[in-house]
């Protein structure tokens, strides 16, 4: 996969150069979500939107499903410009700005409405995104909401006391099992693909994430209890190699950021409007609600959250992201 991304990226960089005096440009789009994603949604809708616009001169082609590899690959593939674009989630922050991985974090950001304003409107998701370009030769073009994480259990979870002994599937990542850790939890990294059947068989006894992920691998099967934690806001990205869209011509960088931003405000919007819908299929389905304490749960993951400020992200404190 290397080699493919490496002649790729030569091929595209040598294209670069004429895109601006070119009648029309061809964008290649790539996603490591299935179709039916709404990061992949809003992909379809980007070039719907796009092609809309420019009047046919700019096309997109999409490659969805994983075809040009995993989101590390498409990541990648973005940056060296093997393809041009990607429907994805919070991996470039953490690649080409790592300090500012808190925008992925647990207990970190209040909600969606907190997160942008932190990322578009603050000096310091400005700033993240000037080291992403700087460091990764990627451009934000907008931001999708996909959903805040909420917390899957066999017994009901209002307080951190209640999380004791609990088994948490986590994904392998640092700073979430820390704050978990804090929090009280036991976490379990298990992979995506293995998240039902870890709680099937008992390798893990609770689980996170958004209420789609919840819906979409049927947990209301193995799990009686959903929390309403609202631990973190989960997004995802359109992004764009920087090289490639500054050799186009004004014109041609206004139809696409335009068009990129309204892509992902709509597919921020689909998950809102549809969230309410999912969490009744789920009730429906079994599972019953509960209201926790989240003051309580955020109290105890306050210790961890500025450690990790002080050791990982000291960039800003968490007091000043929650000024915003």
């Amino acid at each position: 996969m290397k080699k493919f991304v490496v002649l790729l990226a030569i091929a595209a960089m040598s294209c670069f150069a004429l895109a601006a005096s070119a009648a029309d440009v061809t964008i290649q789009l790539a996603s490591a979500f299935e179709p039916t994603h709404i990061l992949s949604q809003s992909a379809q809708k980007f070039k719907e939107l796009v092609e809309e616009k420019s009047g046919g001169a700019i096309t997109v082609e999409l490659f969805l499903g994983g075809v040009m590899g995993s989101e590390e690959e498409c990541t990648e593939s973005v940056s060296i410009g093997a393809v041009q674009m990607q429907a994805g989630g919070g991996l470039p922050i953490k690649t080409y700005a790592p300090e500012y991985y808190f925008l992925d974090s647990p207990y970190v950001i209040r909600d969606w409405e907190h997160f942008q304003n932190v990322f578009y409107n603050s000096p310091i998701g400005k700033k993240a995104q000037e080291l992403i370009a700087t460091n990764g030769n990627t451009v934000y073009l907008g931001v999708v909401y996909r959903g805040a994480r909420q917390f899957t259990s066999n017994k009901p979870i209002k307080t951190p006391a209640d999380l004791q002994g609990i088994k948490l599937r986590l994904p392998q990542l640092p700073t979430w099992i820390a704050v978990w850790k804090a929090v009280g939890a036991l976490p379990v990294p298990v992979a995506l693909t293995e998240l039902f059947s870890a709680l099937q068989t008992g390798v893990a006894d609770a689980s996170e994430g958004d209420v789609s992920q919840i819906h979409s691998f049927h947990l209301d099967e193995v799990q009686k209890y959903l929390s309403m934690t609202n631990h973190l806001v989960q997004t995802g990205a359109l992004t764009i190699n920087k090289t490639f869209l500054e050799s186009l011509t004004a014109e041609q960088q206004a139809i696409i950021k335009e068009a990129g931003k309204e892509a992902a405000d709509w597919g921020s919007q689909k998950i809102i409007d549809g969230e309410a819908e999912l969490i009744a299929d789920l009730k429906a389905k079994g599972m019953e609600v509960v209201i926790p304490d989240a003051d309580a749960f955020r109290e105890k993951a306050k210790p961890a959250v500025e450690q990790l400020f002080k050791e990982q992200w000291p960039v800003a404190t968490w007091e000043e992201v929650l000024s915003y």
